[in-house]
């Protein structure tokens, strides 16, 4: 059995700096924002200096978590922030622990001489150098900052909470997923304490779609392909897609779910299109297949039911490596 995470370390590790860098995954989503939101303004209540971080903005359906832009990206920091990332004597790392998700700061985490911190709850490659505080058990990463900002004692502001609550809202589909534990509900209660407001708060994640978004969800569906007797299903979205929709390449997030709604559906995959021309794939399962497994045949990597890749084969080749893939496992899984 896994041991709990001792938080005392994280702590001690915080006390002997006083420059954080706090990074997450390319392509951020609820979880990823919302920890690194919470977790530097308790920094920043200790009076630690923080700068947030990434590859990629955050998109627009989360901008309400950062109306103030204090989340940067690498490619648009000032000559005060590039002087920061050269003197900042720690790096966190949270929601990812491989090098394939750290995107542009993956340059800039490898070579600098600093202490190097990882939180996360993915079961994936752990090539990331650094001291790691991992839980696969966790629901979110959002749930273990809680509990990193519960050992500390510190003083949760509402706001604090309401950034929390979005990280573990969103990476268990508003509580639906198996995950979720009687933990999460006490979590969930305690932050609904310290201010939250779940009713606004689901109004923000869940009914502020585009009507871009909405005609891409339309576009899927109807790219939508079924194999193994309707317990695989498999869609796409091509650049066509996006442009014919009106909408932002961060809209196709989290649109694979809609396949899991079919009745007898097993396993849902989706290959959304880079400009590029490669595609970032991601995999869903509700049935004993391990989509962690999957993901690490595209050298990705993920959750046993959610899970993230991507590839560059043509088209037509890509689709057939997935289907593949996911009829062989879901063989295997039935052994």
């Amino acid at each position: 059995m896994q041991e709990t995470i001792d938080w005392r370390l994280f702590w001690k590790i915080v006390e002997k700096h006083q420059r954080f860098i706090l990074t997450s995954h390319v392509r951020p989503d609820g979880d990823s924002l919302g920890s690194q939101l919470a977790l530097a303004a308790t920094l920043e209540a200790l009076g630690k200096e923080t700068l947030l971080l990434n590859q990629d903005r955050v998109p627009p359906s989360l901008a309400f978590l950062d109306p103030d832009g204090k989340i940067r990206i690498l490619a648009e920091i000032t000559p005060e922030e590039k002087a920061f990332v050269e003197t900042a004597d720690c790096h966190i790392i949270l929601d990812l622990s491989s090098w394939s998700q750290l995107g542009a700061v993956a340059d800039l985490y490898r070579d600098a001489d600093r202490e190097k911190v990882i939180i996360d709850h993915h079961n994936s490659k752990k090539d990331l150098p650094g001291t790691y505080f991992l839980d696969p058990r966790a629901e979110a990463t959002g749930s273990l900052v809680f509990e990193a900002l519960e050992e500390s004692q510190t003083v949760m502001t509402p706001l604090t909470a309401f950034e929390l609550m979005t990280a573990i809202a969103t990476d268990t589909g508003w509580f639906r997923f198996s995950s979720v534990t009687p933990r999460t509900f006490e979590a969930a209660a305690e932050l609904t304490r310290r201010g939250v407001d779940p009713a606004l708060l689901y109004k923000l994640i869940n009914e502020q779609e585009s009507f871009g978004r909405i005609r891409l969800i339309g576009r899927a569906l109807a790219n939508t392909e079924r194999f193994m007797d309707g317990k695989i299903y498999l869609t796409s979205l091509r650049n066509a897609d996006f442009e014919a929709a009106g909408a932002l390449r961060s809209e196709s997030e989290d649109i694979v779910n809609e396949l899991l709604k079919i009745k007898g559906s097993e396993q849902a995959i989706i290959m959304v299109e880079q400009k590029s021309g490669t595609f970032k794939i991601s995999f869903r399962s509700r049935c004993a297949v391990d989509c962690s497994r999957l993901a690490a045949q595209f050298n990705g990597g993920g959750h046993h039911q959610a899970a993230g890749a991507s590839c560059d084969l043509p088209y037509e080749e890509t689709k057939k490596a997935l289907v593949d893939a996911a009829i062989a496992a879901a063989g295997k899984s039935v052994e």
